[in-house]
């Protein structure tokens, strides 16, 4: 059965880690990881039990162990950071990261013209930055929005007078709205994407039904639900659906509907990067859990640290129209930092406030609205489960009303395990090992 895995924060929660052990704990060979939003930006941290370290952007996070990566539609592709990327999975063991890999068409392209547009943008945001990682995927969404019919996209690659042509016109665009881009020349760019043309394998809408019927697939979100372009805390949000509701798409037009389970993933403690509300911030916290793999990012801004903020991803599983599981991550932070809480309700707007309503999706005005109170809003009721990680699985799953279905005590010590003990039964949809 197919798999479905998002975020329930803001990310950083452990997607990366999880979609790897679960294709590798699966009782059935998975066919394919399924890349269903986001882009280059995107950072899943993946460390082998042998200690190899990789961040994945584009590439699948099960690669390391050999399983092909599908780049959907719904991705902004970036043609020179996946060859840089692709050059460090071989340093790794992959002799041939190219074969495992196959685009969409659609795609959009991500350009180093996206790229500096959006570093201009949030330079001239001065104080008011929105996060960015500076990368161009919001610009790339961004100009597809204003000229759909001229934006570039993966399949243009392999039309050289094309791909100039949209490439010429993008540019010029944006040098004529913001000044000089300082990027490289169109043939340059049009030299490096016809080789990625070459390389990879660019595919039709048809893929995804034919990989459905091959065996089971997983699909690996991007970012989190917190920072959802419709149900984010508007404006520190991200240009992508980071529900699950892209994956449900590409499944139904594959006529497999039904069936996937979804899984959102969450810390037992709540981090974001750069600015936005972070209700349960306690800079306390990050001398005590220092981040082997996530620090200050020059364009998103810090790596700030709180508690575990149950109302916050009550409302992403919310937007999200449920998980039917859970994957619980940095399970051994309690028992290095025992100062760790579970924050059950805010004081907000005068009183106490447990739950955050969802609104319609696209009616930002309310979700700015929503950041400019949630941003005066402070933790009111905690809950302090100790250091025991048992304890720990059992209050997240009460909280977000799920079972726990993975739980993971660092980057490479993950293990499935059942729920029994949370007295709610898990989906019999992928393997699982008892505790």
């Amino acid at each position: 059965m197919h798999t479905l895995v998002v975020d329930l924060g803001f990310g950083d929660a452990g997607k990366g880690a999880t979609v790897s052990h679960l294709c590798a704990a699966a009782d059935r060979e998975v066919t394919a990881v399924v890349r269903f939003n986001g882009g280059p930006q995107a950072a899943h941290n993946v460390v082998t039990p042998d200690g190899r370290h990789h961040t994945f952007a584009q590439f699948g996070a099960a690669t390391l162990q050999g399983v092909p990566t599908l780049l959907s539609r719904f991705m902004s592709v970036d043609p020179l950071a996946l060859s840089a990327e692709a050059e460090h999975l071989r340093s790794l063991g992959v002799p041939d990261p190219y074969a495992l890999l196959s685009v969409d068409r659609r795609a959009r392209l991500t350009t180093p013209y996206h790229a500096a547009a959006n570093r201009l943008r949030e330079r001239a945001r001065g104080a008011d930055r929105h996060g960015s990682c500076g990368m161009g995927v919001g610009e790339s969404a961004a100009y597809a929005l204003a000229h759909p019919e001229d934006a570039p996209t993966a399949g243009d690659c392999a039309s050289r007078p094309r791909l100039l042509r949209r490439l010429t016109l993008l540019r010029d665009r944006l040098t004529d709205e913001l000044g000089p881009l300082g990027a490289p020349p169109v043939e340059a760019c049009a030299d490096a994407y016809a080789a990625f043309a070459r390389t990879v394998t660019l595919t039709d809408e048809a893929v995804t039904r034919r990989l459905t019927r091959q065996g089971p697939l997983v699909f690996e979100g991007a970012q989190g639900v917190l920072l959802d372009e419709w149900h984010g805390f508007h404006p520190y949000t991200t240009w992508s659906t980071t529900t699950f509701a892209n994956a449900e798409t590409l499944l139904a037009e594959a006529g497999a509907p039904d069936g996937a389970l979804r899984l959102g993933v969450v810390r037992t403690y709540t981090t974001r990067h750069g600015p936005g509300p972070l209700v349960t911030e306690d800079p306390g916290l990050g001398p005590l859990l220092p981040e082997a793999h996530n620090g200050h990012g020059r364009w998103q801004g810090a790596f700030r640290t709180g508690h575990f903020d149950a109302v916050a991803h009550r409302y992403a599983v919310e937007v999200c129209g449920g998980v039917d599981a859970l994957a619980v991550t940095h399970l051994d932070a309690p028992g290095r930092c025992p100062e760790l809480r579970l924050c059950r309700a805010y004081a907000m707007d005068g009183r106490l406030v447990e739950r955050l309503p969802a609104g319609p999706p696209g009616d930002l005005a309310r979700q700015a609205g929503l950041t400019r109170r949630l941003s005066e809003a402070r933790p009111a009721r905690w809950d302090t489960p100790g250091r025991d990680p048992r304890q720990w699985t059992d209050a997240v799953s009460r909280l977000l009303g799920a079972p726990v279905l993975m739980e993971s005590s660092g980057p490479a010590r993950q293990r499935l395990r059942t729920a029994a003990h949370t007295g709610r039964p898990v989906p019999d949809r992928i393997g699982s090992t008892p505790c």
